[in-house]
């Protein structure tokens, strides 16, 4: 009686053909994808493990101090320093290589789009169920097409840290641009400013210190893939977690997922850092 009646339907195989489809048809252009992919993250990877490891935790501490203060720096460089004693040192610039990577592909994408957002309320219309649907879906979710069209690697990890970390910065973007004073952009018009003059030079410059808010975001939130994305072969400190569950080696797991806590830790201060001299910069000028 309470049985549910013999309807089927097949979403599911109209878009798997639709992924064999795009796979098909834009095979140049995701191989394009992954060669510059590949090729950025094994440079800075490569950049960052040729620099002297005395260098780098200077570097930290020197951001750590210009950007919060000089216990925090020295705070920060003692973390990456316990890191190294760990002996997961190369993971974490490995690590580093891959968030730094979906990084920069995110601003690329992600600012634009938060501009035009804000300049079209049909484009924003478009965008926000499908910026929810980003944000909602399982994260594990994302892992079948970065697998299906990259393969197993950093790429892969590239690719559906992209799809989860993106939404933040097209938000905050748009509620950026949105949120300049009018009485700024009437001023601004009444000079003969073109619209991108006015971007360039008002609403940007207005809206830096919220877009900064989702740089960070993005960049936690990129963080956070890093022990999903190692079970598609992305190598780093997540993969060293990975290790630890399979094995069961509570050592192991503890120092892998310190090293991570440390890690966004720093990234979190020095970035909201950013953001507050931006913002001071602003209240100042």
């Amino acid at each position: 009686m309470g049985n549910f009646p013999d309807i089927t339907t097949k979403i599911g195989d109209y878009v798997d053909s639709l992924v064999d489809f795009l796979d098909t048809t834009f095979e140049g252009f995701f191989n394009l994808i992954f060669f510059i992919s590949s090729r950025t993250i094994n440079g800075i990877e490569e950049l960052l493990i040729w620099m002297p490891w005395w260098f780098f935790i200077l570097l930290i501490v020197l951001l750590g101090w210009y950007f919060k203060s000089i216990f925090s720096g020295i705070l920060y460089g003692f973390f990456i320093f316990l890191i190294g004693t760990f002996g997961l040192w190369e993971d974490m610039m490995t690590t580093i290589a891959i968030i730094l990577t979906a990084v920069i592909i995110c601003l690329i994408l992600g600012i634009p789009i938060g501009v035009w957002m804000a300049f079209s309320k049909g484009f924003s219309t478009v965008m926000r169920p499908l910026l929810d649907a980003m944000q909602t879906m399982p994260s594990f979710v994302y892992l079948i097409p970065a697998i299906f069209f990259f393969g197993l690697g950093n790429v892969s990890a590239i690719f559906a840290t992209l799809i989860y970390a993106l939404p933040p910065v097209i938000r905050l973007t748009e509620l950026a641009i949105r949120g300049v004073d009018k009485e700024v952009i009437e001023s601004a018009q009444s000079f003969g400013s073109s619209r991108w003059q006015m971007l360039k030079k008002v609403q940007l410059p207005q809206a830096l210190p919220t877009i900064m808010a989702g740089v960070n975001q993005t960049t936690m939130m990129a963080l956070a893939m890093v022990v999903i994305a190692s079970m598609v072969g992305a190598q780093g400190l997540g993969e060293q977690v990975l290790v630890a569950i399979n094995r069961i080696d509570i050592s192991l797991g503890f120092e892998a997922g310190i090293s991570i806590v440390f890690l966004a830790i720093i990234i979190d201060r020095i970035t909201n850092g950013v953001a507050g001299k931006f913002q001071k910069h602003r209240g100042v000028s």
